[in-house]
Formats: structure tokens, sequence, C-alpha cells
């Protein structure tokens, strides 16, 4: 978690211009209750790989519903579309891809946009003091 608030801070401090090239996105995914234990091992490592190892990665934040674990949500934010393509190729990010294939059930990836960049940046701020 400490990572993780650091690359939001880094990534926020100049918000104005880099909110406005950001690519959001929030992948609805459904597991089979038989690997979900094993699906969230690897979920938590690519995400962690994925926001240590590329700079154009600001969050990759996985949820899931409390009342249903098998529903999986992970907020996606990346600098830009170019950085979104590049994690696709990583190493991590396959090994994630091909190894739970038999394992997700549904998935559904809802492409974003940001309503309020200022209080988005405050948020963030906040959370550094």
């Amino acid at each position: 978690m400490k990572y993780l608030l650091a690359f939001f801070i880094f990534a926020f401090n100049n918000a104005s211009a880099q909110t406005k090239d950001m690519m959001i996105r929030i992948s609805e995914i459904e597991i089979d209750t038989n690997y979900l234990k094993e699906y969230n091992a690897i979920l938590q490592e690519e995400s962690r790989a994925s926001v240590q190892l590329e700079a154009g990665v600001i969050a990759i934040y996985p949820l899931y519903q409390k009342e249903n674990p098998t529903q999986i949500r992970i907020l996606e934010i990346y600098a830009n579309r170019k950085a979104y393509e590049a994690h696709l190729k990583t190493p991590h990010f396959q090994k994630y891809k091909t190894s739970t294939l038999k394992m997700v059930k549904s998935l559904k990836l809802l492409d974003m946009d940001n309503i309020d960049s200022p209080t988005m940046v405050e948020i963030f701020r906040k959370m550094k003091q």
C-alpha cells in the first residue's frame, strides 16, 4: 500500500497536464469459485509488479465485493494509452493473462474518464499528509 500511495502522489503532482492523457479503466471480472484463492495470489503479484516496475502504470488496484468475493473489480490508471499498450506486453502481465484464463468466468472492460481532476489531485495530497 505504501508503494501504491507513493505512485499516486508522484503521478498526480502535476495533474492538469497528466490527467488529460490518462487512460482509466475498470475491469469487472467473475472468477470460478474453485480458483479464487489461486487467482487472487496471481492478481496480487501482477498488480504489484505493474505498479513497481512500470513508470506509466499509475494504479492497478484490485478489489472484491465483500458479499461475493468471486466478483473482482480492478481500477486501472495509466499515464496514457501508450503506457497501457506497453503494460500488455510485459512478462508479468502475460503470465497473469495466460495463467488465469481457465479461472475467469467473465470479463468486462469499462473505459472511464474522470469528472473532476482537481479534486482527484486533492484526494492524493490528503493521503500524503
